[in-house]
C-alpha cells in the first residue's frame, strides 16, 4: 500500500494532466495570449514589461509569463509548453493538499482521497490542462494558507519562523502571478479562522513576517516596472482591481451574486452527485477540530468575496477547491464508515445511468451526424465511448462492493478514461474561430515575411504566435489592446475601415496586406473595401489578401466580392 497509492496518484496526474497537453489545438484569445507574451519576452530579451503584439499589456503581473517562457525555451513553441506550467501547478496543489491533510487526526485514507478528489474535480481538470494563471494562483494561495496553518500549530520558534517565511514567499509569488487578489484570499481565510480559534492577537502579532517576505519577493520587479513604465501601477491597481471589483462598468464580466453556485456544482463533478452523504458526513465530523474550521473558512469566505465582485469568471473560485476536496473526503469517508451507504448508492446509480445514456447518444450521433466523424477521427470517438462504458461498469462495481476502499477505488477510477478522451474529441467543438491555428498555419505558408497583417483583437495573439511577429494592426473592437494602443508610440497600430482601405490602395505598398476577420465582421465592411486578390474562409474565419497595388487586377474597388472571377474558396485541406 505504501508504494501502490503514491504510484497510483502520480500516474493519475501524469495520465490526465501531462500526457495529453499537446493534443488539443490552442484556443483564442487566452492560450495564444499566454503563449505570445512569453514568446515576445524571449525574442526581445525584455522580461520586465509584458507586451502582446508589441503593445504594453498590463492586465497581469509577469510570473505566469516567465514560467511559460521557461517552458517554451525547454520544449519549443507549442501547446504542450504553453500549458505545462498550469498542469504542474495543479499537481503541486494536490501535493500540498495531501501534506496538509496528513495532519488530520483519525482516518488515514482522508489525505489520499482528498488529493484524488481534487485531481478528478471537473473544474480543476478543465483549468489545469488549459493555459491560464488560475492554477498558479491556486497553488501559491494553497501554499500560503497551508504554511500559515503549520506555523499556527508549531510551538518552536525556529520552525515557526521558517513556516512564516514560506507563507510570505508564497504570497509574494501569488501576487506576481495574479496581483492583489492573491493577497486578499489568504487574509479573508486566516483572520476569521484565527478569530474562531481565539488566536487573533497571536496572528496579528506575527503577521509582519510573511507580509515583509511577500514584499521582498515582489519588490524587485515592482520597482523595475515602475521605473520603466510609471503608469503601470495606476492602471493595474485602479482599473484591473478596484474598478473590476466595484463597478459594473469596470467589471468585464458582470454577473449576479449567485453566479458561482452552478459553477461550483458543475465544477465539483463527479462528486456533486454524492453531496447528500458528503454533507451528512461533514455534519457528523468534529467541526471543532482546527483543520475542519480552517477548511470551512477557506471554502466559504473566498467564495463570498468572489460573489461580491462585480466582475466574475468561473475560474476565479479555483482556490476554493482544495478545502472543498478535503471536506468531500472527510464527509464521504465518515458517512461510509458509519455504514450509511444509501446516498452513495443513489448518486452512483445516477452516474451509471448518465454514462450509459451518453454512450448511447454518442453512438446514435455518429451515425446520424456524419460531420462528427469528419471533425474527429472515429478512433477518438471510440476512446470516448469506451470511457463511458468503463465509467458505467465501475459505477456498477462500486454499488455492489461491500468494502469502503473498493467502493471508492472503483468510483474514482470510473471517469478517468472518459476525461482523458476530452482532449481528443474537443476538436468537434472547436471551430476555426475559436482555434484558428491550423487554418493560419496553412494560409501563412504562402505569405511572405514582410506581409502586412490587420486583424480583429481576438485573432491578434494567434496571428502573432503562429506567424512569429509582433506588428499586427487592429481593426474594429480593441478589447484588451485598448490600453496599449493609448500610448503615443502605439496609436498608429489602430485602424478604422477607411484607414484599412487607404492602406490597401497605398501606391508605396510593396508587400501583400492580409485581413484576418470573422465572416460577420467582413460582411459589415466588404462594400467599403477593394476587391481582394485572394480569399480563404473556413467556418466563419476569413483570410482576405490584397496583393501590392501594382499587382492588383480584377474588379474595381468596392465591387461585390461575389462577382465572377473572385478567387474565394473553402480550403478542403483544413478541417
Amino acid at each position: 500500500m505504501r508504494v501502490t497509492l503514491p504510484l497510483a496518484l502520480v500516474g493519475l496526474f501524469l495520465f490526465l494532466y501531462v500526457l495529453p497537453l499537446g493534443v488539443r489545438p490552442m484556443v483564442v484569445p487566452d492560450e495564444t495570449r499566454y503563449g505570445e507574451i512569453p514568446r515576445e519576452m524571449l525574442a526581445s530579451g525584455d522580461w520586465i514589461v509584458p507586451r502582446l503584439n508589441g503593445l504594453r499589456y498590463f492586465e497581469k503581473p509577469p510570473l505566469g509569463y516567465w514560467l511559460n517562457a521557461v517552458a517554451i525555451s525547454l520544449f519549443g513553441e507549442n501547446a504542450f509548453a504553453v500549458r505545462l506550467p498550469s498542469a504542474l501547478a495543479a499537481g503541486l496543489t494536490a501535493l500540498l493538499l495531501f501534506l496538509w491533510v496528513r495532519r488530520f487526526p483519525g482516518d488515514a485514507a482522508v489525505p489520499w482521497l482528498a488529493a484524488v478528489v481534487f485531481l478528478l474535480s471537473f473544474a480543476v481538470l478543465a483549468i489545469g490542462v488549459f493555459s491560464t494563471l488560475y492554477s498558479l494562483l491556486s497553488l501559491f494561495v494553497t501554499g500560503a494558507i497551508v504554511s500559515l496553518y503549520f506555523a499556527y500549530e508549531q510551538q518552536q520558534r525556529r520552525p515557526k519562523a521558517i513556516l512564516l517565511i514560506l507563507a510570505g514567499a508564497a504570497c509574494g509569488l501569488a501576487f506576481l502571478a495574479k496581483g492583489f487578489l492573491a493577497l486578499a484570499v489568504p487574509v479573508v481565510v486566516i483572520v476569521p479562522f484565527a478569530l474562531w480559534q481565539s488566536r487573533l492577537r497571536v496572528c496579528l502579532r506575527t503577521a509582519w513576517a510573511p507580509l515583509a517576505v511577500a514584499c521582498l519577493v515582489a519588490l524587485p520587479w515592482a520597482l523595475a516596472i515602475h521605473r520603466r513604465e510609471p503608469d503601470f501601477w495606476r492602471y493595474f491597481f485602479w482599473v484591473e482591481h478596484v474598478e473590476r471589483f466595484t463597478s459594473p462598468a469596470g467589471g468585464q464580466h458582470p454577473s449576479p451574486f449567485w453566479f458561482y453556485i452552478p459553477i461550483l456544482l458543475g465544477g465539483a463533478m463527479p462528486w456533486t452527485v454524492l453531496m447528500g452523504p458528503i454533507i451528512q458526513g461533514v455534519r457528523h465530523a468534529d467541526r471543532r477540530q482546527p483543520m475542519m474550521r480552517l477548511a470551512l473558512c477557506w471554502f466559504a469566505l473566498p467564495l463570498l468575496l468572489f460573489s461580491a465582485s462585480s466582475g466574475k469568471l468561473g475560474t476565479y473560485i479555483l482556490p476554493c477547491f482544495p478545502p472543498l476536496a478535503f471536506l468531500i473526503a472527510v464527509g464521504l469517508l465518515t458517512c461510509l464508515r458509519e455504514g450509511d451507504t444509501k446516498g452513495f448508492v443513489v448518486g452512483t446509480w445516477i452516474l451509471m445511468v448518465t454514462a450509459g445514456a451518453l454512450c448511447l447518444a454518442l453512438i446514435v450521433g455518429l451515425f446520424a451526424a456524419p460531420g462528427l466523424r469528419d471533425s474527429v477521427s472515429l478512433w477518438k470517438w471510440g476512446i470516448a465511448a469506451a470511457g463511458l462504458v468503463l465509467w458505467a461498469w465501475c459505477c456498477r462495481g462500486a454499488i455492489r462492493r461491500p468494502h469502503v476502499a473498493a467502493r471508492l477505488a472503483l468510483f474514482c477510477a470510473g471517469p478517468v478514461l472518459f476525461v482523458f478522451s476530452w482532449h481528443f474529441v474537443a476538436a468537434a467543438a472547436l471551430t476555426p474561430q475559436k482555434a484558428p491555428g491550423r487554418c493560419l498555419r496553412v494560409w501563412m505558408a504562402d505569405a511572405p515575411r514582410d506581409a502586412i497583417f490587420v486583424a480583429e483583437n481576438r485573432f491578434v495573439g494567434a496571428v502573432c504566435w503562429f506567424g512569429q511577429r509582433d506588428d499586427v494592426f487592429l481593426v474594429n473592437r480593441l478589447g484588451e489592446f485598448a490600453y496599449g494602443l493609448s500610448y503615443e508610440d502605439s496609436g498608429s497600430r489602430e485602424l478604422d475601415i477607411d484607414q484599412v482601405k487607404a492602406l490597401i490602395l497605398e501606391d508605396a505598398r510593396t508587400a501583400p496586406l492580409v485581413l484576418v476577420l470573422t465572416t460577420k465582421s467582413y460582411g459589415q465592411c466588404e462594400r467599403q473595401l477593394p476587391q481582394p486578390s485572394r480569399q480563404q474562409r473556413r467556418d466563419g474565419l476569413m483570410w482576405i489578401e490584397y496583393a501590392p497595388p501594382t499587382d492588383i487586377s480584377g474588379p474595381a474597388p468596392g465591387q461585390n466580392p461575389d462577382a465572377p472571377g473572385t478567387p474565394e474558396k473553402e480550403d478542403p485541406m483544413i478541417g
